[in-house]
């Protein structure tokens, strides 16, 4: 019987929170989601796993069982694919970064060079993921390093450094009402429908749809994408806004889009990450050090209207 990895890290989650509330808030999914998921792992298993009362969810003998050896089955197995992954890439010479929307923006390619003037004889692989991917890849080892949006599912299990906060903006289609405002308050964006990630994206759609910064107020979905060719286009279309890093008006403008800054929500932060296991790679820690030696200056770029 095969089961998914994935399956067996939500359900090692639950166990150690006793509750599925706290278990999806930490995994960055929704409660329904990863209800789903637990279901979808009893039924592989023909076991039941839990014991579902008010109080939480308790552990079943099965379940206990089962507890005790994921976590050093899931530690093994990551490890095992990182190290078969990088062996391969290193004997060529490559280093896989992944990266999500724009990377480290204007910097990412400044931080390429150094980091081949450095490695000579080395090539950096920049490996793009959907949104639904908030690790690019590096949880389970498909790359060596990630310029990734913080904070992410898993981040505590990987070392990471912020490297440059920026605004967050909203993006609209040219027709819209506010699109020729110098600066809208979030405030004034709360009934407009949103263009949002999967829900399997978790984190990442609630961010860039800043549930938290809204004061309970419900959100409107116009249209739901998973890759920035789908976001644009929805967005010219009129399905809705979406909230964007400020350089998206730079690298993602299209006819029919415009960008303008917003008050009352919190900058976007972006950060360089990799597995503890790397700290001691030389390759790694160069192209680590080539992305603190290249942090882009903060900055406040905000207008009245």
């Amino acid at each position: 019987m095969d089961v998914d990895t994935r399956l067996l890290r939500y359900f090692i989650a639950v166990a150690e929170e006793g509750s599925l509330t706290r278990a999806a808030d930490r995994l960055f999914v929704s409660q329904p989601a990863l209800t789903k998921q637990i279901k979808q792992l009893e039924t592989q298993l023909r076991v039941r796993l839990f014991a579902r009362s008010r109080a939480g969810m308790a552990l079943t003998e099965a379940g206990r069982t089962l507890a005790e050896r994921v976590p050093a089955l899931l530690a093994d197995w990551d490890q095992i694919l990182r190290e078969t992954k990088s062996t391969a890439d290193r004997a060529a010479h490559v280093l896989r970064v992944g990266f999500l929307a724009s990377a480290a923006n204007e910097a990412t390619p400044h931080i390429i060079t150094e980091f081949t003037r450095r490695q000579p004889g080395w090539r950096v692989d920049m490996r793009q993921a959907a949104w639904s991917n908030p690790t690019a890849g590096l949880i389970v080892g498909d790359v060596d390093a990630a310029l990734l949006r913080l904070p992410f599912p898993g981040q505590e299990s990987l070392r990471v450094e912020e490297l440059f906060t920026e605004p967050r903006w909203v993006a609209l289609p040219t027709t819209h009402p506010f699109a020729t405002c110098d600066q809208i308050p979030f405030r004034d964006l709360w009934d407009e429908p949103f263009v949002a990630a999967l829900p399997e994206s978790g984190w990442w759609r609630d961010y860039w749809l800043a549930t938290d910064e809204r004061d309970g107020h419900p959100v409107r979905i116009g249209a739901v994408t998973d890759q920035p060719d789908d976001w644009l286009s929805a967005i010219a279309n009129g399905y809705g806004v979406a909230l964007a890093p400020e350089s998206a008006a730079r690298f993602y403008a299209r006819p029919g889009i415009v960008y303008r800054p917003v008050s009352g929500v919190s900058p976007s932060r972006v950060g360089i990450a990799w597995a503890p296991a790397d700290d001691s790679d030389p390759v790694v820690q160069a192209f680590v050090r080539c992305c603190l030696d290249n942090r882009q200056p903060q900055h406040d770029k905000t207008t009245g209207c």
